[in-house]
């Protein structure tokens, strides 16, 4: 069975040799670079990596991950697209071999896409970048995805083995917003780039259009996820935050809950609405609520946040001002847990112990 590995990149000399390293489980590393300024092509080289160069007048992801994927030889029979800020824990290939079989077309396994402060895992959802030979081609100019081929086919879900990406933050996201607006353009009746242009819209500050753009999403009537309907109703109602509509936000979060009430995200973004308004009551009552939920899913739209120790530190806070002591310090203990050396926490847990 051989195992090619296969990317695009531009100025990423700090990441190849820790990327060889880790994709050297593969038979062969092909990558296109897309006009590298450093010595990108020079390291990836000197490491063994085949490598080719191509400009491109106006980039967009798609088109250079299918060049980047015409480099593999004919005779691969596994095709493994990564990026260089990616790593592979170790024996991912021996992991990949024991679930592909011989009418397995893609895998999916974990994927870690950014981590905490404290080193633990961030968002963190499964991806399904592994696929056979001559079976997909990308699309979209910008938050691509495999297109299959064939009309059926079997995927298997790698049980031991984690892509974990560690980011360069420097790196401008100035061109997702034009190319996801060109990707609209396109195919306007795709939900899921209609879903991430109203959330860039939002990440840029442009409320209006954001708000507009994600009643689209809920529009479309391909647009049946559920957490990604209820995603897009979260970030109305953060436009509408923004813009003072608090009403709006309100009957937005609530909209959200009512969207998908098995996920823990629009419980506790509802909860902090009402904690940042002063509502301790209520932001108790919805963060109680959201304990409730213990399944968390391996999605994108899934919020860590939601599960660490924000929510007991915020439930802490408002027993406090509701009188509860008992309630206060079992919620502090527990937000402590999850970072032990906080000072404030240490010292709102020594305030609550000292309440009447």
């Amino acid at each position: 069975m051989k195992i090619c590995v296969y990317a695009i990149c531009k100025n990423e000399s700090k990441f190849v040799d820790r990327w060889v390293d880790s994709m050297s489980e593969a038979d062969e590393i092909y990558v296109l670079d897309t006009g590298s300024e450093d010595n990108t092509v020079e390291l990836l080289k000197s490491r063994g990596v085949h490598v080719e160069v191509k400009y491109y007048e106006q980039f967009r992801f798609d088109q250079a991950r299918n060049d980047s994927l015409k480099l593999l030889p004919k005779d691969t029979n596994i095709c493994v697209c990564t990026d260089l800020d990616e790593v592979w824990t170790k024996g991912w290939r021996k992991e990949l071999e024991k679930v592909w079989g011989q009418n397995t077309k893609r895998a999916r396994y974990k994927y870690v896409w950014n981590y905490k402060a404290d080193g633990s895992e961030g968002h963190t959802f499964l991806a399904d970048k592994i696929h056979s030979y001559g079976d997909f081609d990308w699309i979209h100019p910008v938050h691509e995805v495999l297109k299959s081929n064939i009309k059926e086919y079997e995927s298997v879900q790698i049980q031991n083995a984690t892509l974990e990406h560690h980011a360069d933050d420097s790196k401008s996201r100035k061109q997702y917003l034009p190319l996801l607006e060109l990707s609209v353009k396109e195919n306007p009746y795709d939900d899921r780039n209609m879903h991430y242009l109203g959330r860039e819209y939002m990440f840029s500050g442009q409320w209006e259009k954001a708000i507009e753009t994600l009643k689209k999403h809920l529009e479309l009537p391909t647009a049946t996820w559920s957490e990604e309907r209820c995603a897009s109703l979260r970030f109305i109602a953060r436009c509408q935050k923004e813009l003072n509509r608090l009403e709006m936000a309100e009957f937005y979060f609530k909209l959200a809950i009512c969207e998908c009430p098995t996920s823990r995200e629009p419980f506790f973004e509802l909860g902090m609405f009402y904690y940042e308004k002063g509502k301790y009551l209520d932001s108790a009552t919805v963060l109680y609520s959201m304990l409730n939920i213990t399944n968390r899913a391996l999605s994108y739209v899934s919020d860590p946040a939601c599960w660490g120790g924000d929510v007991y530190d915020v439930l802490s806070i408002c027993n406090y001002y509701l009188g509860n002591k008992k309630e206060a310090i079992a919620n502090c203990i527990k937000a402590i847990e999850f970072a032990p050396n906080d000072e404030r926490l240490i010292s709102n847990l020594n305030i609550y112990n000292n309440m009447k």
